[in-house]
């Protein structure tokens, strides 16, 4: 079995209010008295992808001075910068290539894949990124269940701001889903709201956004909720390759 607590769009932007929310949520995972396997943060950590941003990130999930205690797992957003993404919270050379990354664990692997796209809001996973998935998933040899995470849902969510943009081309990635039968579900950000619905057979679940809340058209015509309280998401990938989310809010 793997547990991951999920967060998504900190947009920490050297604001008060950005790091009070993202100090709030951190502190209550850090808290857990069970079991969690890691953290996944599935992007816009950074509102305008400056250093500074990424270093404040860094010290609140405690990446380098601290002691958290689970893995941290990251993947960039359209808000992200590659370059200082990878200087200052990953401590590598700057590079402006995808950052992709994978974690296996007992109970699966959680493959963090880059579907920014630098100077635009919009997502799209390219080429170098599909076959660094392909050849990951190759390695793991179907032995453990596999989740994709990346920022942009590739499915409308039925709010016009996200569904204008969302991943380009979905249809490459789910012909991969479908010769991928170890891949037991997607797990995304960018909407600001949680979401569970299914994108070519498969579990795709968003989580819930930090700095803000979307409010859905049926809710109000202001489109950002910046009163909701903070939300995260657990999820549970279970022995029989099964995926279950729980939502919590923390105030």
């Amino acid at each position: 079995m793997l547990v991951l607590a999920h967060i998504s769009d900190l947009h920490l932007d050297g604001t008060a209010r950005a790091t009070e929310r993202a100090e709030r949520v951190r502190d209550r995972l850090w808290r857990l008295p069970g079991r969690v396997d890691a953290l996944l943060v599935t992007g816009d950590i950074a509102d305008h992808g400056a250093e500074a941003e990424y270093e404040e990130a860094a010290r609140i999930l405690g990446l380098y001075e601290g002691d958290p205690p689970f893995p941290v797992l990251t993947c960039p957003g359209n808000h992200d910068s590659r370059a200082p993404y990878r200087k200052a919270l990953l401590r590598r050379p700057a590079a402006d290539g995808p950052v992709n990354e994978v974690r296996v664990f007992d109970g699966g692997a959680v493959l963090m894949c880059d579907s920014s796209i630098p100077g635009n809001d919009e997502g799209a996973l390219d080429e170098e990124t599909y076959d660094w998935i392909e050849a990951t998933l190759d390695e793991l040899g179907g032995r453990l269940p596999a989740l994709l995470a990346f920022h942009h849902p590739p499915v409308a969510l039925h709010h016009p701001l996200p569904d204008s943009y969302q991943l380009n081309g979905p249809g490459r990635l789910a012909a991969l889903l479908e010769r991928r039968p170890e891949v037991a579900g997607l797990i995304t950000g960018h909407a600001h709201t949680p979401a569970a619905t299914v994108f070519a057979g498969r579990p795709l679940v968003v989580g819930p956004g930090v700095t803000w809340t979307l409010r859905l058209p049926w809710e109000g015509e202001q489109i950002a909720d910046r009163d909701a309280p903070v939300g995260l998401a657990f999820h549970v990938l279970d022995d029989e390759r099964r995926l279950t989310t729980h939502f919590r809010v923390v105030t």
